[in-house]
């Protein structure tokens, strides 16, 4: 059975940090493309970032220079690195994983987590 568990949400003032991990069971993250979406209250679930099995990395603008995508194939996990987060970057992310080429749309994303909340607030 497939498990994908989220973890390390939380509130924190704006320009902190966070580092969410991703923690898989039943698949091998390294095999497959690993995306992290959000959403946010009232909004749709968009893409933030993803990984694929060769290590190649993807973010969406609003994200990039501030969030890091990692993988460490012995734990199966999956992270998450936020630093200089802002107020707009307050969601629930979603874990997903995928074989499609199409990294970046929900559609490509078979199995998700459920879900952590991050909130930026001061």
């Amino acid at each position: 059975q497939v498990q994908l568990v989220e973890s390390g949400g939380g509130l924190v003032q704006p320009g902190g940090s966070l580092r969410l991990s991703c923690a898989a069971s039943g698949l091998t993250a390294s095999s497959l493309t690993m995306g992290w979406f959000r959403q946010a209250p009232g909004k749709e679930r968009l893409f933030v970032s993803a990984i694929r099995s060769r290590g190649f990395t993807y973010y969406t603008d609003s994200v990039k220079g501030r969030f890091t995508i990692s993988r460490d194939n012995a734990k199966n996990t999956v992270y998450l690195q936020m630093n200089s987060l802002k107020p707009e970057d307050t969601a629930v992310y979603y874990c997903a994983a995928s074989n499609s080429e199409n990294y970046f749309l929900k559609s490509g994303y078979s199995n998700w987590g459920q879900g952590t909340q991050v909130t930026v607030s001061s």
